[in-house]
């Protein structure tokens, strides 16, 4: 028995094992690394916690459960945010981080990538295209079930994105990759003006604000996204290949959405609930078109800031 023991322990800690491991959780559709989807509690906590958002709710909710049940997807999940600053858009990419890995930002399988932080220089630009084409492939190498995260995409160097178009489709071959697991965020702020416009169309004519769908948007963010020279999907052949899985709108937010997330915050803080303070952040906030009504310049992103002048 000790002799047998000893057997298994020299191969299963020999370093010939662990390239072996390391090749198999690669391609292997078994070999999972950490990965622990719980859709359930991302479900409720998406409806619970993300206010005003009916259509990123539905949308991001549907698409993740749908593409964790597929055991051999052909091509990855690619989502991108957009929608005006405080809506909810990096609150939800750590939710998925969350619910998918237990630990958002924390799990060595989520990377997130910031413009202004990683890709400083557009003059770099072909040397940081080397770096993420590494960068990505080295990492679902390691992880076929990797995450990947790019924030304020507007600030992204025109051309850099692009790299990731072998990735991205259902036709390509990366070499030791099980790419087609991976699930990638891309986040901007690009595509507001189209998304508000409609938002204050849609209440200027008395209608609800869950009646509006999300063709109303789709092609609309896409057309945007490819065109405006302040995005990072400018002339993108990942656009044009259509390697979006879904444009995800996030809606301006109402004072009620302020309200909430005020309470939230408030809550969190051992001050639940102080509807007082609540209502007087709400009353502070900067809204458009009309101040007091309407939509949040800011959306819930100033909102720490507002309840430290009232406690």
């Amino acid at each position: 028995m000790l002799a047998i023991l000893s057997v298994l322990c020299l191969h299963f800690c020999s370093p010939v094992y662990g390239v072996f491991q390391e090749l198999y959780c690669s391609i292997s559709d078994s070999c999972e690394c950490d990965f622990k989807p719980n859709i359930r509690d991302l479900e409720w906590d998406l409806y619970k916690n993300v206010y005003g958002q009916h259509l990123a709710q539905d949308i991001v909710s549907q698409e993740v459960a749908s593409f964790v049940k597929n055991a051999t997807p052909e091509q990855p999940l690619v989502l991108s945010f957009h929608g005006s600053s405080g809506t909810g858009k990096t609150l939800v990419s750590h939710m998925l981080g969350n619910h998918l890995y237990g630990s958002a930002m924390s799990s060595p399988y989520v990377h997130q990538f910031i413009p202004t932080l990683h890709f400083p220089s557009p003059k770099m630009v072909e040397e940081y295209k080397n770096e993420l084409k590494d960068w990505v492939q080295s990492n679902l190498t390691e992880c076929g079930r990797s995450v990947f995260i790019f924030d304020e995409m507007e600030k992204m160097p025109v051309g850099l994105i692009d790299v990731l178009e072998p990735f991205l489709g259902p036709f390509h071959i990366v070499f030791r990759t099980n790419y087609r697991k991976a699930i990638y965020i891309f986040i901007s702020t690009t595509g507001e003006d189209v998304i508000n416009k409609v938002a204050l169309e849609n209440r200027h004519a008395g209608r609800d604000r869950e009646e509006i769908k999300l063709e109303d948007l789709q092609d609309a963010i896409a057309q945007t996204v490819y065109n405006s020279t302040t995005s990072g999907f400018f002339n993108s052949s990942i656009i044009q290949q259509k390697l979006i899985t879904r444009f995800v709108p996030f809606l301006p937010l109402r004072r009620r959405h302020v309200e909430r997330c005020a309470h939230f915050e408030l809550c969190q803080r051992g001050y639940c609930p102080d509807q007082d303070v609540v209502e007087k952040v709400g009353a502070s906030m900067t809204y458009a078109p009309v101040q007091g009504d309407y939509f949040s310049s800011t959306g819930c992103k100033a909102i720490p800031a507002k309840i430290n002048l009232f406690l």
